[in-house]
């Protein structure tokens, strides 16, 4: 079974990809920016950290998933130095989960308010 979710972006259309694709038990999410309907919410990387992984529950939510369920996280952050502040976000999410972590540095995004962009995989016992 393979099924797409869509956060209803213009982009998604464009560059021909889904906010999240789940293959039977396990549900891939697209690399998620800290973008409301207003822009980029927040200005350091506690805070977007935060708020992207406030819209990560929602799309985990919408495909019948949850936190629990997320065994890889992975951070792309433009300030390495900044990693502890992303992490403490991450850590209130994530602190007895504990799914695999990567944080990466990465060249800014093409937003330069965005400071941080959030990848995870979630799996359900079979």
């Amino acid at each position: 079974m393979r099924k797409t979710f869509g956060s209803g972006s213009v982009w998604e259309q464009t560059l021909g990809y889904s906010r999240a694709v789940q293959v039977d038990n396990t549900l891939f999410i697209s690399a998620t920016a800290a973008s409301g309907p207003d822009g980029i919410v927040g200005d350091d990387f506690y805070s977007q950290t935060k708020y992207i992984l406030e819209k990560l529950g929602a799309v985990l939510g919408e495909a019948g998933f949850s936190y629990g369920d997320v065994v890889q996280s992975k951070l792309y952050l433009t300030d390495i130095s900044k990693w502890e502040d992303a992490g403490r976000a991450h850590g209130e999410v994530f602190g007895e989960i504990r799914p695999t972590l990567s944080l990466v540095h990465v060249l800014p995004f093409l937003d330069p308010q965005m400071l941080v962009e959030i990848e995870l995989v979630a799996q359900k016992s079979a």
